[in-house]
């Protein structure tokens, strides 16, 4: 199994916080640097445990804020490891993320039946991981989440309600601001129009599909200003997607 790196940009006048401590239980070696590697380049603490028994002593003695956990590890297996940490009441709420090459619809839903938050199938870009990290770290624990967000050349910021390209600013309407911020947690990620809709304009409003086209349209005149490459992929009968450079 490969993986390729990604070079994470940081923000010089990013703010001063207690970096959020991730557990990343793993067994193949490759992959344990690579996301030590990613996740320590986007500020956060990393420890590793090689098996299941490892992980839960070493939450034990110091309770992380997240946990990326293998399902298929020596010893006690990923699965297990994440019934024993739900039954527990002092580790019931602490985010996990299931890490599995096991990519049956059957893994999954046993997977988050077990009480994983989300369930990332291998082989996965490292982009599209740091994403569902913020992602379940903003829904559960929202004190740890960076209010920034970058993607290759893009740099999205919640706080300021800014938008970076390459430095640059990119001066957009709230819609495309919205639009922009739900495909840059999710890259790569195919969405409909009926899916955008819901997420950035709500299931509760009546908009037509042909909406998301237009404001897509927008968003993609602002970002390829100068002429750069555009990051935002058409899929023919399916609909959009982020990909960044």
């Amino acid at each position: 199994m490969t993986y390729q790196a990604e070079a994470t940009r940081t923000s010089s006048t990013k703010k001063v916080a207690a970096k959020p401590y991730a557990l990343v239980v793993e067994d193949e070696a490759a992959l344990v640097e690579l996301l030590r590697y990613n996740l320590q380049a986007d500020g956060y603490e990393v420890e590793i445990a090689n098996d299941g028994e490892e992980a839960l002593l070493m939450v034990d003695e110091r309770q992380p804020d997240i946990v990326l956990l293998d399902w298929m590890l020596p010893k006690l297996a990923g699965i297990e490891v994440c019934r024993r940490l739900r039954a527990r009441s002092s580790t019931r709420n602490l985010p996990i993320i299931m890490l599995t090459a096991k990519s049956e619809e059957v893994d999954r839903i046993r997977g988050l039946d077990t009480g994983a938050d989300d369930y990332v199938v291998k082989p996965f870009s490292m982009t599209e991981l740091k994403a569902r990290v913020r992602a379940v770290l903003r829904r559960i624990r929202p004190g740890l989440a960076d209010d920034k967000v970058i993607a290759g050349d893009i740099e999205v910021d919640r706080t300021s309600h800014r938008v970076l390209r390459n430095g640059a600013e990119v001066h957009l309407g709230p819609t495309e601001f919205r639009l922009l911020d739900y495909l840059i947690q999710h890259p790569g990620r195919v969405f409909s129009r009926e899916q955008l809709l819901d997420a950035v304009w709500g299931s509760d409003v009546y908009v037509e599909a042909r909406t998301v086209d237009v404001h897509v349209g927008r968003l993609r005149k602002a970002l390829n200003k100068h002429g750069e490459h555009d990051p935002i992929r058409t899929v023919r009968s399916a609909g959009y997607s982020l990909k960044p450079e």
